[in-house]
């Protein structure tokens, strides 16, 4: 999984402190983000070519509006995934089901999105910072990350 180091520059500037802004990383990435409840059932988020709304790339990411507030952050991280993992693969637009699985791409095309959107949500390094000062407890980091309880024992290798 590899991406430009002008690019991980980038996100390592939003990861200073929890949590990671991830709208705003993705509108300095070029992206727009809209919310929207128009998307199919199922679908959590999509990335798509947007020259009349998009951001400066040309790309929009829309997430389901009616999704929790956590899902929506991780739908969001997994899009930047993909437009810095695999923007040759995206066409006019991925389309990640409530699996986030896109369609069009492999399963460890997904897996590394997934990978990479814990990575920006969750940096191990930031979340030893926390470790230090507030403790190891998932539930109090998933809080202070903005993130599911499950998301943070996954990134913590804890069991479900």
């Amino acid at each position: 999984m590899t991406i430009r180091s002008d690019q991980r520059n980038m996100i390592e500037a939003f990861q200073q402190y929890a949590p990671v802004n991830v709208t705003e990383l993705a509108e300095s990435l070029g992206l727009k983000v809209w919310e929207d409840d128009e998307l199919p059932v199922g679908v959590s988020g999509k990335i798509c070519l947007d020259s009349e709304f998009g951001g400066s790339s040309g790309y929009s990411v829309i997430v389901r509006a009616s999704d929790p507030f956590v899902r929506r952050r991780f739908t969001v991280a997994h899009e930047i995934a993909h437009f810095l993992l695999h923007k040759d693969k995206i066409g006019a637009s991925l389309t990640d089901d409530g699996m986030y699985r896109s369609r069009n791409l492999s399963t460890w095309e997904e897996v590394e999105a997934n990978q990479l959107a814990a990575d920006i949500l969750m940096p191990m390094p930031l979340i030893s910072r926390y470790i230090n000062s507030v403790g190891a407890d998932p539930a109090t980091l998933a809080a202070l990350f903005k993130v599911s309880e499950q998301a943070m024992r996954i990134r913590l290798k804890l069991p479900q």
